[in-house]
């Protein structure tokens, strides 16, 4: 297995970007790793058609360990920072934003954005003016998706259907421990 740093306190373990806290108290000798997954696609991988534009425009399923103590809630962030062109990105293009994720929540299932989400998750806005998910759809080229998982020590306040942000706005100072999941997709392939 390759472990490479990423910058203080990150690593990348094979497959899971995962970013390591340290608990308070008489814990503090053991390092606690909030780690983001999908049975659907590989950190760095191709995320599969149905996902996107040209197929079913599921939301993948994703799951995670390691929510660190004192965990209130968890949100999700879902963009794709090479638009619209990744010779030339211009802008990060948000896909997915979910706050109010139970922390006793393990793992959101294929389709939840549609078929139902957690109880008491919440979804903001993305960059397509709606509510829920939108699958990669690059106009041009090979672009990255990142899938990120933030554990909160706080409940957010009824923020209604927020920006992304907004929403970070909302967890500034808030985030105990995040996790990164990045999946690639091209039109056509």
């Amino acid at each position: 297995m390759v472990i490479r740093r990423i910058t203080a306190g990150c690593l990348l373990l094979g497959q899971l970007f995962t970013v390591g806290i340290l608990p308070s108290g008489s814990q503090a000798e053991e390092i606690m790793t909030l780690t983001l997954h999908s049975t659907a696609f590989d950190h760095n991988g191709a995320i599969p058609r149905k996902y996107t534009c040209e197929g079913a425009d599921l939301s993948p399923p994703l799951a995670w360990e390691g929510v660190p103590q004192g965990t209130r809630s968890l949100a999700l962030i879902v963009d794709d920072p090479d638009a619209p062109d990744p010779a030339n990105p211009r802008m990060t293009w948000v896909h997915w934003v979910l706050f109010n994720i139970s922390p006793e929540t393990t793992a959101i299932f294929e389709g939840a954005a549609a078929k139902g989400l957690p109880p008491g998750c919440r979804q903001g806005r993305n960059d397509w003016k709606r509510t829920g998910y939108g699958g990669p759809c690059p106009p041009i080229g090979r672009h990255r998706y990142f899938h990120k998982l933030y554990a909160l020590d706080i409940k957010l306040a009824n923020l209604h259907t927020p920006t992304k942000a907004e929403l970070e706005a909302a967890m500034e100072g808030h985030i105990l421990a995040q996790a990164e999941l990045v999946g690639i997709y091209q039109k056509g392939q």
